[in-house]
């Protein structure tokens, strides 16, 4: 099923709820859109949260569950999701994302290990979206706080109103 990981952990590393100023489906539009665009694209550490490695770099690879598998959010993946939630908002949307690291060091960057998490994205009424983020491996460089802050910030950039806004349910 599109968007549902059937084997989703059941230890959850941060569990936030945020309030979304839009409709289930044009929020769930929205993330795919910012998902998909951030994937290969390349951030300062400073970027993305609370640097922990200096002059590192940070790419992003996002990934949309289907059952047992995560496909890669490509162009394809992301207009066959898209047509999927204009026909009906989906209820859960589970994500895979690597965020890869590098050492920026002349002339070429140096790879390092890698963080792989798995967030879930629950779309409520009245308007909430629930997450949670599963740390599966790596050294953490990027916390899921940070993570999350990071997802939230990029959805909310470039709008005039906020998208998504935190709640006290968190």
């Amino acid at each position: 099923m599109l968007g549902l990981y059937e084997n989703f952990p059941q230890t959850i590393h941060l569990s936030e709820t945020y309030a979304s100023s839009l409709s289930k489906q044009k929020t769930q539009v929205k993330l795919t859109e910012v998902f998909q665009a951030l994937n290969h694209k390349t951030f300062s550490f400073e970027e993305t949260g609370n640097p922990t490695m200096p002059n590192c770099s940070v790419i992003f690879e996002f990934g949309i569950a289907d059952a047992g598998n995560f496909n890669f959010l490509s162009e394809t993946e992301t207009k066959k999701l898209q047509s999927a939630v204009a026909e009906r908002p989906l209820r859960l949307m589970d994500w895979f994302c690597v965020i890869r690291y590098y050492k920026n060091t002349q002339p070429k960057k140096t790879p390092m290990k890698f963080d792989y998490y798995m967030l879930r994205s629950s779309f409520m009424e009245a308007g909430l979206v629930h997450f949670q983020v599963f740390h599966e491996r790596g050294p953490r460089y990027i916390s899921p706080e940070n993570l999350l802050i990071f997802i939230v910030r990029m959805v909310n950039k470039g709008s005039k109103t906020k998208m998504l806004m935190p709640t006290d349910e968190s």
